[in-house]
């Protein structure tokens, strides 16, 4: 007995000393992020501009997957089951993290159990954009046009649950009108679908229609920020032009699958934080429409169960629920 506990003990010792090596090292190799939805989102924006200054820093490669699909869940559960070793990561917005489980009673992943937070990295600023020959100028037209035409107004979205879909359904909750929702596979290919004419309007981060706008493929009708952006000049926010007090915007936070080691998501929060502090970055992040914020795990988990129940509380009582 006394042998067999020994050498249960130098097998433990061994395994710590091998992970400390590990993470002394770390990185060692390319790091995945998976990023669960459509390449040039507004979150698959932000992911290249920050990862790329993360891997000159730490030396090491960030190679971004996206896997769009289902709202995100697909994307979700390959972090969630991805070895806890910190080369796999999440680049996730808040659709993912705390509207989709107020909706989808049957994740195959729970967001507070299977995930370890690493940093809230941005907020994505919103916007209504709109076909430019809809005769739409105004976010009050759209809603004169919803109420004469109730539930001929259709809107697109990056799919059941994404925060396209929540924006425009808390939209129009609170202005009293039924619209009709058109989900896509993803915010990138909604956003195409305003500029092509197959749905009239949509709410979209402005990170991913910013070149759509400048090209004048879409149209901006307000923002859904407190106060006008200065890079819109002129472009009224949708509470002083239709529909008052209303706000909306989403994040981009990292995450990392339930049991990475403590020390190596401490290594990739203040990479993150380094990260965000380079001018440059911060110059990219502001010509997408993003917003820097930057967090420790902690107030990133808080954040997340306190926007869980704030969601599911205005979902509720908006009616939004699966289709």
């Amino acid at each position: 007995m006394f042998y067999a506990a020994r050498f249960s003990l130098f097998m433990a010792l061994g395994a710590m000393a091998l992970a400390a090596q590990a993470q002394s090292t770390y990185p060692a190799r390319p790091i995945r992020m998976i990023v669960p939805l459509a390449a040039a989102s507004a979150v698959d924006n932000a992911a290249r501009i920050l990862t790329q200054k993360m891997a000159a820093n730490m030396g090491q490669a960030f190679v971004i997957e996206n896997m769009p699909g289902a709202s995100g869940q697909i994307g979700a559960d390959k972090v969630a089951k991805a070895a806890p070793d910190g080369y796999t990561v999440g680049g996730f917005n808040d659709s993912i993290m705390t509207m989709l489980p107020n909706i989808s009673a049957h994740l195959p992943w729970n967001i507070l159990k299977d995930f370890e937070p690493v940093s809230l990295v941005a907020t994505v600023e919103w916007g209504m954009v709109a076909t430019p020959n809809t005769g739409y100028n105004t976010v009050d037209d759209v809603i004169k046009a919803a109420r004469a035409n109730p539930g001929k107004i259709n809107y697109g979205s990056g799919g059941i649950g994404s925060p396209q879909h929540i924006a425009m359904a808390l939209f129009a909750a609170n202005a009293g009108v039924t619209m009709t929702h058109v989900p896509y596979k993803g915010a990138s290919q909604a956003a195409l679908g305003v500029a092509g004419g197959e749905v009239p309007v949509a709410f979209q981060g402005l990170a991913t229609v910013s070149s759509l706008i400048a090209g004048k493929k879409v149209k901006l009708l307000g923002v859904s920020t407190k106060a006008p952006l200065a890079q819109y000049p002129g472009v009224p926010t949708v509470s002083e032009s239709g529909l008052p007090g209303f706000q909306f915007n989403s994040w981009f936070a990292i995450v990392a699958p339930a049991g990475t080691p403590k020390e190596i998501v401490t290594r990739l929060n203040a990479e993150v934080l380094k990260a965000l502090a380079d001018p440059e970055v911060q110059e990219k992040f502001r010509a997408q429409g993003l917003t820097m914020r930057g967090s420790s795990p902690q107030e990133l988990g808080t954040a997340t169960r306190e926007q869980l129940t704030r969601y599911g509380q205005l979902m509720q009582s908006a009616g939004i629920k699966a289709e």
